[in-house]
């Protein structure tokens, strides 16, 4: 245990709280005050050994005792005000004083006591203040002036101390204060070395920060090039930071990105403000995967003018500029996440208001000829209504109903197939009669449009694991709409061959086509191709739409190829098996293709019609 532990603690707890911010300060007040009290305690201890000696001592001798006790009133007087220049203009001339009047009784500027002037200013180096040592100095050169000056008058009154004591005494000045100057150096190189070890401490702790912070810290010259990288520059870009030096760094940057890299760094150069901004940067593979490729890496960069060092020259034409850059390509895809959902909201409330538009006029129109009609029956007899009318009339009631009826299965169907609640009920059958029958349903529409319909059915189909009623509900919403947008005079194909482990269904027809812009959206529900409820086609937009998930439902794939003004290829792949199919959760696609290929017995015709 070292036994001045506690005088060292007893002294740093004397130490102004002013002087306490800083280290080097506190080293210095510390010392101080540590040795002033101590030379203060040696007087103390001293005065009792001099009297057993000397008994009671003389003027000069008392006064010299009495002085000794003045550091300890200095240390107290800079530990209650943490001044510590002023305590050192103190020391100074407590100390100035005490040889001059020693000197002036002991042989003036040859008295043994005329050395220690020179101590003077020596100690006020220790404060570190011009002024302290100029004032220090002024004292010293004026008690100087003032013993020549006696010496010169013949006013120095006759030394009190013989020539053989004076010679003893001349020695013992000289050696004490070459021994408190080297005490004094010995000071000045603690505390010069404490400053040092500061330093590096301080140096030391700001480069451990900048190796651990996750951050990039640069600092760029005046024209954008980098004069520093901080370590944490290779993880973040995938190379050491001294290949991001002079316009490495710039290099790296996406060429779109470089003029709000280069705008932001000038900015805070040239107007002294701080500058945020976001760029892509690119990023190496690490070095034990030389095979990946380099990729583009989200970075946000703020950057501020440096400050100035103190004494350093200011720069007419800007400053260099430090910068903080950060990794972001988390939080920008989760930006572009939340735009795209916002868009899917948009877009899915814009469905919402073409699905009311559509609907009110899907369901308006049967109402009205539902509700007309039957009144007209309630009042046949004003109306005298015979009964081939009657018979027109609920026919058209009929007919008005079973539209409206297959306009809210449709929207029934579509929001089973959207929350998963649509059920299917696999089931073995022959695809063939399933497609006859469902061209036989939409013959007499056909031939009231004017249409042709046909089918071209391979004889030797194999077997399908499928939803019957799903597959005749597929084919009727495909047939229907190939018939609604062929003019009159066109035709309509429906084919079925095998393929692998597939059964492709393809509905060709010669109508009016699908507009390129329109091709992407097609299949959304109650989107409708030319849309808007005044369109010269009636329905809801969701036939394409339930195909699409039936489809989805077996494990098949949809594919839709078209050309304006020549018509439309929609091919349903279904797999032979449905229930392996659907354990693969193979998720539908619409495919757009520039131009029509159609399949199987067709492409004769569609050759024949180019």
């Amino acid at each position: 245990m070292n036994v001045f532990a506690p005088f060292r603690d007893y002294i740093a707890a004397l130490v102004h709280p002013s002087a306490r911010r800083d280290p080097l300060t506190t080293a210095r007040h510390r010392a101080f005050i540590g040795s002033r009290i101590l030379l203060g305690l040696i007087a103390l201890a001293a005065f009792p050994l001099y009297l057993f000696l000397n008994g009671v001592p003389g003027a000069l001798e008392a006064f010299f005792f009495a002085w000794m006790l003045l550091p300890i009133l200095n240390a107290y007087y800079l530990s209650s005000s943490g001044r510590y220049e002023v305590a050192h203009v103190l020391a100074a001339l407590s100390l100035t004083v005490l040889v001059t009047i020693i000197a002036v009784n002991t042989g003036g500027i040859a008295s043994f006591a005329a050395i220690w002037l020179v101590v003077v200013p020596l100690e006020a180096a220790l404060s570190a203040s011009r002024r302290a040592v100029a004032v220090s100095a002024m004292l010293a050169l004026g008690a100087i002036a003032l013993l020549l000056f006696l010496g010169e008058a013949g006013a120095l009154p006759s030394s009190l101390i013989a020539g053989r004591d004076q010679i003893v005494l001349t020695g013992l000045g000289i050696v004490s204060s070459a021994l408190y100057a080297t005490a004094i150096a010995l000071r000045a190189g603690s505390l010069a070395r404490t400053g040092a070890r500061l330093l590096s401490m301080g140096d030391a702790r700001y480069h451990l920060l900048a190796r651990n912070m996750t951050d990039v810290i640069t600092r760029h010259g005046r024209n954008g090039a980098v004069l520093f990288a901080s370590p944490a520059a290779e993880p973040l870009f995938g190379a050491p930071s001294r290949e991001l030096l002079g316009h490495g760094l710039f290099d790296r940057v996406h060429v779109g990105d470089r003029p709000a890299y280069l705008t932001a760094l000038a900015d805070a150069a040239t107007r002294g403000e701080g500058r945020s901004v976001e760029f892509r940067v690119r990023r190496d593979p690490p070095a034990r995967e030389p095979r990946t490729a380099s990729h583009f890496i989200w970075v946000e960069m703020r950057c501020r003018p440096l400050d100035q060092a103190a004494g350093e020259a200011k720069v007419e034409d800007g400053r260099d500029v430090v910068a903080v850059m950060r990794e972001i390509t988390e939080r920008k895809a989760q930006e572009q996440a939340i735009d795209e959902a916002r868009n899917e909201a948009e877009r899915a409330n814009d469905a919402k208001s073409r699905f009311l538009a559509t609907v009110s006029h899907e369901l308006r129109t049967p109402l009205n000829a539902i509700i007309g009609f039957s009144d007209m029956l309630m009042n046949e007899d004003p109306l005298k209504l015979d009964a081939a009318r009657r018979h027109d009339y609920a026919q058209l009631i009929n007919e008005s109903g079973q539209h409206l009826l297959s306009v809210v299965n449709g929207i029934l169907d579509m929001s089973k197939i959207e929350t998963g609640n649509f059920e299917i009920t696999p089931e073995p059958f022959a695809p063939g009669p399933v497609i006859t029958t469902c061209t036989d349903i939409l013959a007499l529409k056909a031939r009231e449009a004017g249409v042709e319909l046909s089918a071209r059915v391979a004889d030797d189909l194999p077997e399908l694991v499928a939803d019957k009623r799903a597959l005749k509900q597929i084919l009727i919403n495909l047939l229907s709409n190939a018939i609604k947008f062929t003019d009159r005079g066109g035709r309509v194909t429906v084919s079925a061959r095998c393929e692998a482990a597939s059964l492709a269904l393809a509905v060709v027809d010669t109508g009016v086509g699908i507009d390129p812009t329109d091709m992407p959206r097609i299949g959304d529900p109650f989107f409708q191709a030319r849309g808007s409820y005044a369109r010269p086609f009636d329905g809801t937009g969701l036939g394409l739409s339930i195909v699409k998930g039936l489809v989805a439902l077996h494990g098949g794939s949809l594919d839709i190829r078209s050309r304006v003004k020549e018509g439309t290829t929609v091919t349903v792949r279904l797999p032979l098996d449905c229930e392996r199919a659907r354990r693969r959760q193979v998720t539908a696609k619409v495919q757009s293709l520039p131009e029509p290929q159609p399949i199987g017995v067709c492409e004769s015709e569609v050759r024949k019609r180019a």
